[in-house]
């Protein structure tokens, strides 16, 4: 079966592991082509693209940075050898530093706000005019947008200017027939985590408080992200799509 998303580009940046892949997979279960975004996971990108063509989908795995403006142009260009349009763009690549905001410096600041909400900018700035029939945009965030978490200063400010400036994107964007919008993830357990300090102690906290059950997977997310990009989402814009299993709710 062709799937709702036939004959469509996506370009999912960091697309190689965890949440990206499940991302890359699922909109080619719908029929979406889709380029790979990576930055330093080659094997596992090819091996993704591999997959994808195995499913009967275009794939190719772009290297690049997403918080660099002359890398962001170089994806776009290597992006233009393999496809002619850009229908769906998913901003899923982060990194940040796990620190208390007083021990935080400016190099730290351009960091996390570079790879986390400026990507999401820069990459709007060359997808729209490729977006011929108009498209989607979806950037991924998390509950520290809105919330405090320890050592997570920096990171929850950019996903929390990442929102912000979806809502002006949806706005701007929206008359052009392009769907700006946010997934908002709760803990999930991916290769990232590892990084926290308190990993076990988040897992532990999230399973104790989810209405909806102890695990949520890349898939999950990746779901919603499908939502987002069915013709049968075509009036929503400018929103933030809560993944959590009720996380947020429970006080």
């Amino acid at each position: 079966m062709a799937g709702p998303l036939a004959g469509q580009v996506a370009l999912v940046t960091g697309a190689a592991r965890g949440i990206g892949r499940a991302i890359a997979r699922k909109l080619a279960a719908g029929g979406a082509d889709v380029a790979v975004n990576y930055y330093n996971s080659h094997d596992e990108a090819e091996a993704l693209c591999a997959e994808l063509r195995a499913m009967g989908r275009r794939a190719a795995a772009i290297q690049g940075s997403v918080g660099v403006p002359e890398s962001v142009d170089e994806i776009f260009g290597e992006l233009g050898k393999h496809f002619d349009r850009v229908d769906i763009v998913v901003s899923n690549a982060a990194s940040g530093v796990l620190k208390p905001v007083l021990d935080m410096g400016l190099k730290h600041w351009r960091w996390c706000l570079e790879t986390n909400a400026l990507a999401v900018n820069l990459l709007a700035q060359r997808a729209v005019p490729l977006m011929k029939n108009g498209g989607r945009i979806i950037a991924l965030s998390s509950l520290g947008a809105t919330r405090a978490m320890p050592m997570y200063g920096f990171i929850g400010a950019s996903k929390a200017a990442l929102e912000a400036l979806v809502r002006a994107l949806a706005q701007e964007l929206g008359p052009r027939g392009i769907r700006v919008n946010t997934v908002s993830a709760g803990v999930v357990d991916t290769d990232a985590l590892a990084y926290f300090p308190n990993r076990d102690e988040l897992l532990a906290n999230f399973a104790q408080r989810t209405p909806a059950g102890p695990v949520l997977t890349p898939e999950d997310v990746a779901g919603a992200v499908y939502l987002l990009c069915l013709p049968e989402a075509a009036m929503i814009n400018g929103h933030t799509l809560v993944v959590d299993g009720g996380f947020a709710i429970s006080g």
